[in-house]
């Protein structure tokens, strides 16, 4: 009902515009409104002029590659990692080296020299999900000072924390203008939005802006106003807020499953933040197999050694929370677990 009365505000705004064009870095009270309130949940030190609104991470993350690579362009990304972002820079003509992660996140001290551009997730690394060290933050930020490199920090479902203080993010310790924050709706609300944005440092602001600009003019309005007043009014920390209670209670069924009788096969890799988890094999399980069956019984599981590209790979599974409603979480799970068992 919020989000219709947003929507339809925005209708009446568009309505009462003259048919042009609007502003390819986004609707100024969207920009305003984003920055106001990536400060107060991730401390993201913005103003709405360093904002750019995009159609999604994934836009913001190839306006960013358009901009900072060129063909032989050098790229350091963790290992395992986010896959499309791995195959947008390879489609730029870049050349990817892997980074390895360990309990502490990305190990800084991998990233090869040349690196021009460094893509991290160090509030809750993909896939596997611990966070960033504050010592590695720092490292990381010293590499980049000294390679002259950007830093793309994907923050992509941070809002939902689970334990401890909440960590801010990457950006907000940046004294030196080397890292671009990109975050996202389509996890707080609906990746239908197709909303996300850049945080960018002055460096490379003007040539992010020129290539959305040719790229697609600007995002679409309508969501944008409807998104603006949304956040405005205090829906969204609302919505946040509601949501958090329900992950919060399907993230713990699963970590008791896996402490339980789930143990023999999977450990849980400990995470406190995002709407997945990884659970790690302690012994050998045939992941194909096991992903066949359950499919068989109408449960879906995704695997983890997909995300792996140069490193040894991890065998495991992606449990994502999300979607899924509560009272279907231990039925599901009970059926993994007689399929374990089926298949030795």
């Amino acid at each position: 009902d919020e989000w219709r009365r947003c929507t339809q505000d925005a209708l009446r705004r568009i309505a009462q515009n003259n048919g042009f064009y609007s502003q390819p870095e986004g609707v100024p009270a969207l920009r305003e409104a984003i920055a106001g309130h990536i400060a107060f949940s991730r401390g993201v030190k913005c103003g709405a002029r360093d904002i750019v609104v995009t159609n999604g991470a994934q836009q913001a993350l190839d306006l960013l590659a358009r901009v900072v690579l060129e063909p032989g362009s050098l790229v350091a990304m963790e290992d395992p990692g986010y896959s499309p972002a791995r195959q947008l820079f390879v489609a730029m003509g870049a050349r990817v080296a892997s980074v390895a992660v360990d309990e502490q996140g990305l190990q800084v001290d991998q990233i090869p020299d040349g690196t021009r551009l460094i893509y991290v997730t160090p509030s809750h690394q993909f896939p596997l999900g611990m966070p960033m060290s504050q010592a590695r933050r720092e490292a990381l930020l010293d590499r980049a000072i000294a390679l002259g490199a950007i830093i793309i920090e994907d923050d992509y479902d941070s809002e939902f924390r689970y334990e401890g203080r909440p960590t801010d993010s990457l950006q907000s310790m940046d004294t030196r203008g080397v890292v671009t924050y990109v975050g996202t709706f389509s996890k707080t609300l609906s990746p239908e939005l197709r909303l996300g944005y850049a945080v960018l440092p002055p460096a490379i602001y003007g040539a992010v802006l020129k290539a959305k600009q040719l790229t697609d003019q600007h995002s679409a309005t309508l969501p944008q106003w409807a998104l603006a007043k949304f956040i405005s009014e205090g829906y969204l920390l609302k919505h946040i807020r509601r949501c958090h209670g329900v992950y919060a209670g399907r993230r713990e069924r699963i970590l008791q499953r896996l402490a339980g009788d789930l143990s023999p096969w999977f450990e849980a890799v400990p995470t406190v933040a995002g709407f997945h988890l990884a659970a790690l094999c302690k012994v050998p399980v045939n992941i194909p197999l096991l992903m066949e069956r359950a499919r068989q019984v109408e449960v879906g599981l995704y695997p983890l050694d997909v995300f792996f590209h140069d490193r040894p790979v991890r065998s495991g599974l992606i449990l994502g929370f999300g979607a899924i409603e509560t009272l279907d979480i231990d039925p599901a799970l009970d059926k993994v677990r007689d399929i374990l068992l089926q298949i030795g």
